[in-house]
């Protein structure tokens, strides 16, 4: 349901069509009006929040026209009461809610006609097609925009008009307001017809299929980001944005879902989504040597069949889960790892991927994460805390939440010399089990608690005037992100933004630049001391690193890209496997303090993080490092761009090949067809004189 705001507007919505029939049996005019305002003001709130009611009361025959047809004939029923039957604001009435459903279909046609024409069959960004073809703007969004309410919402002058009639006795506002009624929705209709003809219309599809080919052909893209997914898996093509834009070789990137295009995060890279197969396999794609892939869906079959382009499998994270070596792998012509882990995984697995055909590149997006230097003097140690969520199960391993959380933050909490604990759990965190939730409350109240208790102790100092500098650079960084991100707007609809959606480089690298700077002003507004609770996007989880000297976490990704900063780690073993058993099933807490549930081994993490003489581990973490994530040097980005450059070579030369072997084929062939063979007089054999 949502918001308890939400829960009560339904229930007011439900109770108000009862309330409605009473009062128009009774009858009463104020307790009908009463009724009426309830069950406008509540379905308006709730379509307004897009509550998960209203999308459920359609399947069940109470959508919205049903809900205000149902409102129209209990206002006919209460004139009935009345004793109206024989006035004619009564037989008004009827007449006007019926040509006002008349207005309905016109008004569905033209709406769904708009929509439909405004739909690209391929939508861009940063790729110019306004050079090429016209693309005028999109309507207004007031006439669009919940468009089948809005229409619904105009019978609101004619049944204020016949209630005012019915309880004045006089006809002249139920004519006043069935007109207006009328008249609106016949405006309304009205606004909408230059949309659906002439040169307010965009493009037929063919137009802007070669349009978008003409810009291929002059852009010449060479490296492909292949995508197809659902909403939720955005961000599986958002980690490769950064990669995709330091790339040596000209990047392009595909998506076959609009809601994919939709959710993707800023970038400078062009981005053509191409909902339909066909259009996709017509498209000119001929300079394209490389294609990568993020996920193994079926769609990548429209991809996979250009033999003129290599294929690589990237995937969306380094870790040793089951779908890191899906045996659909073996369908493209390499797979890319982190490291030797990601090697060896396909040779354990044997699922039909060759050794010859995996190649470590690292991970790029791991760039931004510092590596140790050990604490600064004077300053207390940090340990981030960052546990997955529950899961889809209640498998105890997924995560350390329910039976260790609150043991591993009480233990930090009181450790014999003090540490600062930051507390960033997954954001999906109690979504599914009411007990994470709960124990992710009780855990937020800790640290809370001991913030405060904290910052009551004199003998924690705080710098005021150095963090008030910070937060004064807070705001001015806050308010420039605000002026930038809201100078562009949002555009009106897919093909407006396909026309104009062309990124300001200048602003975009300044925006990267103040995210920057608001971390690190951030970080300095508070005391270096202070126990956090940090939840949100911001600051994100590799910015917690970078301020963390150890961390706390269970089986999943954020382990393997902690690693990446060679600081000392902890990981639960929830599901209390044994410290061998655990280690031998997963590979990156080899070089981690293993906890139980009580967590009573912290005490070896704190020793490691405080001295670094008292770190047995370290050895363990640097080679760990390298076999999960690659060396250090060449950079994973310069290893990311020679793997591109050589596969890219190899598909040029697979083409040369092929060109050369199908002339070869056509000359042999011209030379097989039989024809009159020429004599040594040079006449051809079987000629008779003249």
């Amino acid at each position: 349901m949502g918001s308890a705001a939400e829960l009560a507007a339904a229930v007011l919505m439900m109770l108000g069509f009862p309330a409605l029939m009473l009062a128009a049996l009774v009858p009463s005019v104020p307790a009908f009006a009463a009724a009426t305002a309830v069950t406008y003001l509540a379905d308006h709130y709730l379509h307004r929040k897009g509550s998960y009611l209203v999308s459920r009361l359609s399947k069940v025959r109470a959508g919205l026209s049903i809900r205000f047809l149902i409102r129209q004939l209990l206002l006919v029923l209460l004139l009935a009461r009345l004793d109206l039957r024989d006035d004619l604001v009564f037989y008004s009435a009827i007449a006007c809610f019926i040509a006002f459903y008349g207005l309905q279909a016109p008004h569905g046609a033209l709406t769904t006609f708009i929509r439909n024409r405004r739909k690209m069959p391929v939508a861009t960004r940063n790729v110019d097609l306004k050079t090429r073809i016209r693309i005028p703007d999109a309507p207004p969004k007031r006439l669009l925009s919940r468009s089948a309410e809005k229409i619904l919402h105009l019978d609101l002058a004619a049944v204020i008009g016949v209630l005012v009639s019915a309880a004045t006795d006089s006809p002249a506002a139920g004519f006043v307001g069935i007109g207006l009624t009328l008249a609106l929705g016949c405006l309304y209709v009205l606004a909408l017809m230059p949309y659906a003809r002439g040169k307010k219309t965009p493009p037929r599809d063919d137009e802007v299929l070669a349009a978008v080919d003409d810009w291929l052909g002059v852009y010449k893209p060479q490296t492909v980001l292949y995508f197809s997914g659902s909403k939720d898996s955005v961000y599986q093509v958002n980690m490769w944005l950064e990669t995709m834009e330091q790339l040596e070789s000209r990047p392009l990137i595909i998506l076959r879902e609009r809601v994919i295009l939709q959710n993707l995060a800023t970038t400078t890279v062009p981005v053509i989504c191409v909902p339909g197969g066909v259009h996709l396999m017509n498209m000119n794609l001929s300079t394209v040597r490389v294609a990568l892939y993020a996920a193994n869906v079926g769609k990548n079959i429209h991809m996979l069949r250009v033999p003129t382009m290599k294929h690589v499998f990237i995937g969306h994270g380094d870790s040793d889960k089951l779908a890191s070596v899906n045996p659909y792998s073996k369908v493209y012509d390499e797979v890319w790892t982190a490291g030797r882990a990601g090697r060896d995984r396909y040779a354990i697995a044997d699922v039909g991927v060759r050794d010859e055909d995996i190649v470590e590149v690292g991970r790029p997006q791991l760039a931004p994460i510092r590596t140790w230097e050990g604490v600064p003097e004077g300053r207390i140690p940090t340990v981030l805390y960052a546990p997955t969520w529950e899961g889809w199960d209640d498998n105890p391993g997924n995560t350390s939440i329910l039976l260790a959380g609150e043991n591993i933050v009480k233990r930090l909490l009181k450790a014999d010399q003090p540490v600062r604990v930051l507390y960033k759990p997954h954001p999906f965190t109690g979504t599914r089990s009411p007990k994470a939730a709960a124990a992710h409350r009780r855990i937020k109240a800790l640290i809370v608690k001991a913030a405060a208790e904290r910052a009551a102790d004199p003998a924690f100092k705080t710098d005021a005037a150095a963090q008030a500098e910070a937060r004064a650079e807070l705001t001015r960084v806050e308010a420039r992100l605000a002026e930038l991100s809201g100078g562009g707007g949002d555009k009106g609809d897919e093909a407006e933004a396909s026309r104009d959606g062309l990124v300001d480089i200048r602003k975009h690298e300044e925006i990267a630049r103040l995210r920057t700077e608001w971390n690190d002003a951030h970080w300095r507004s508070i005391p270096a001391w202070e126990h956090r609770v940090v939840t949100g996007a911001e600051p994100r989880l590799y910015d917690c690193f970078n301020v963390s000297d150890a961390m706390v976490s269970d089986i999943s990704s954020v382990v393997s890209d902690f690693i990446a900063s060679g600081k000392p780690y902890a990981v639960t073993d929830s599901a209390e496997l044994g410290v061998e058993e655990f280690k031998l099933q997963n590979t990156a807490v080899r070089a981690a303090v293993i906890l139980s549930n009580g967590a009573t081994e912290l005490g070896e993490l704190l020793d490691a993080v405080r001295d670094t003489a008292a770190d047995p581990l370290a050895e363990d973490r640097a080679e760990l490092k390298q076999y999960l994530l690659g060396p250090d040097e060449p950079t994973s980005i310069q290893q990311f761009n020679t793997a591109v450059t050589n596969l890219a070579l190899k598909a040029e030369a697979r083409n040369v090949g092929q060109t050369s072997r199908i002339a070869a084929e056509q000359a042999e062939l011209a030379n097989a067809v039989p024809g009159p063979r020429v004599t040594a007089g040079g006449d051809p054999e079987g000629a008779t004189a003249g």
